[in-house]
């Protein structure tokens, strides 16, 4: 056993936390068990990007415009997920990594999506105005 997963289903309860009892019972010494949140749906997953989408159609930083994997990590990070600069190996300049939103639970996800739309109302942007408006 070097590494598993189970999300337990409504549908395979029964069978899942058999499997979760199983492995429980047979974890050596100084392993780690780690129980989580369900993670963001892909309907989630969907509705954020169309947002974001929207977003980076719609709004400015300091006059300047990003696309939309750029905004979600300036969402991200204003939500308080961490976030880490790493240097470029040739030494000329810096990158940041740690903005993964399919690591985000349903919560998280929706706690996202409802900080974004908060935003760009408090900006006086209608992100979900129709293109002609």
């Amino acid at each position: 056993m070097s590494r598993h997963a189970i999300t337990i289903r409504p549908e395979t309860e029964p069978r899942d936390r058999a499997r979760l009892a199983h492995w429980i019972s047979r974890i050596p010494v100084g392993w780690r068990c780690e129980f989580k949140e369900a993670k963001r749906s892909h309907e989630q997953n969907d509705r954020l990007w169309e947002l974001l989408g929207r977003v980076s159609k719609r709004m400015t930083v300091n006059g300047a415009r990003f696309d939309p994997e750029s905004w979600k990590c300036i969402y991200m990070k204003a939500m308080g997920k961490e976030v880490r600069v790493l240097p470029m190996l040739d030494g000329n300049g810096i990158f940041p990594t740690g903005f993964r939103s399919s690591d985000l639970s349903v919560r998280e996800m929706c706690d996202l999506q409802t900080f974004i739309e908060a935003h760009c109302a408090e900006q006086g942007v209608d992100i979900w105005a129709t293109e002609d408006a």
